[in-house]
């Protein structure tokens, strides 16, 4: 689990502060603006939450996945995603 880091009085007055503000009279300049997305990666900064579950599967599919290299539970997990996303 990860750990929740409470914000100071001063910090929850600085974002207040920032959020009434227009964005137009936000200063951004010491912000560079990127223009090249090509070196993102997917999933950085978003983990969704995983739940362990016990499922029976037939030895010939597990088998088939664990025999395609490491991760095969990831891969399961892509497979049933893009099934419900299909359906």
């Amino acid at each position: 689990m990860s750990k929740v880091t409470k914000l100071t009085q001063q910090q929850k007055e600085e974002i207040e502060r920032l959020a009434a503000l227009p964005d137009q009279e936000i200063d951004t300049g010491d912000i560079p603006e990127i223009t090249d997305w090509s070196r993102a990666v997917v999933g950085r900064f978003y983990r969704p939450i995983k739940k362990q579950v016990t499922l029976r599967l037939d030895v010939d599919m597990i088998e088939w996945f664990k025999g395609r290299g490491g991760k095969y539970q990831t891969r399961i997990n892509q497979v049933l995603r893009e099934y419900m996303e299909s359906h």
